[in-house]
């Protein structure tokens, strides 16, 4: 299956548990949906049968609000069944509304903002001090950069030249109740990263080669953690859902999810 065909098909499956579950944040699932389809799809070193295997590359999404791409991913990729994609957000549920470590294939449970990256820096600098080769990917939303633990992160990272990092900023400029640049500016955010000492590339969030050629070599720089800073549209494949900052809270209606499912089967609205 290719990463687009993924992606398609990550997008569907997420507005179908939102929509069953009356849950939020499908604006933020469709933001990430291609980056997670090409992760899964082409970079990420993993085995589905065997979700524990020492030497698979670790990826966390720190943003876990926006779990269903990811769980939708894991069911593609058979880390879980299809037909448990079914009962997110249910009671009883091991697929909570924020991401959890008892999903086969979760690395670490998130919900609070600033939590992922501090994470991913641990187990990088791990695999570095056992002689371990594997990667550690980290998904973050552009409204994270509000957290402190973020930029300690940042420093202690470049300081110990953890090459085997690799942190992605889905930057699509809203956040929960309005823009990123008006809650807490972030802007020049590229030159901030680089002046932590990180090696940074910006590319296009939903163009799948770009992200291949950013996400596949790694180390992009010998003795540099990697920023990817990815420009995406929240809402991303929908009409009446991108760019919109409705969509963190709402969940689509019965003839709003048929409109959704019929233009992410079709590779986004008509132009």
């Amino acid at each position: 299956m290719s990463s687009v065909a993924l992606a398609r098909g990550i997008r569907a499956r997420a507005l179908k548990m939102v929509h069953r579950a009356k849950a939020s944040h499908i604006g933020s699932a469709l933001s990430i949906s291609d980056i997670v389809a090409v992760l899964y799809g082409d970079v990420l070193r993993v085995r589905p049968s065997e979700p524990a295997w020492p030497a698979r590359d670790r990826f966390i999404l720190s943003k876990g609000h926006a779990c269903v791409a990811v769980y939708a991913a894991l069911a593609a990729r058979g880390f879980i069944t299809e037909d448990a994609l079914d009962q997110y957000g249910q009671d009883h549920s091991m697929l909570m509304n924020h991401i959890s470590h008892k999903v086969p294939g979760v690395e670490f449970s998130t919900g609070s903002l600033g939590h992922g990256l501090p994470f991913g820096v641990g187990k990088a600098l791990a695999a570095k001090r056992r002689g371990q080769d594997w990667r550690c990917f980290v998904l973050l939303s552009d409204g994270e950069w509000g957290e402190g633990s973020n930029w300690e992160a940042c420093l202690f990272a470049s300081h110990h030249g953890l090459d085997n990092l690799v942190a992605i900023v889905d930057y699509n400029k809203l956040q929960s109740l309005t823009s990123v640049a008006k809650t807490l500016a972030l802007e020049p955010l590229a030159d901030k990263f680089r002046s932590f000492g990180w090696h940074v590339d910006e590319v296009d969030g939903h163009d799948h080669d770009a992200l291949r050629r950013a996400l596949a070599a790694v180390p992009r720089q010998p003795g540099k953690p990697s920023m990817l800073l990815a420009h995406t549209t929240k809402g991303k494949g929908v009409s009446f859902m991108e760019g919109s900052v409705e969509w963190h809270y709402r969940s689509p209606n019965d003839t709003q999810l048929a409109q959704a499912l019929s233009e992410v089967a079709a590779g986004g609205p008509a132009a």
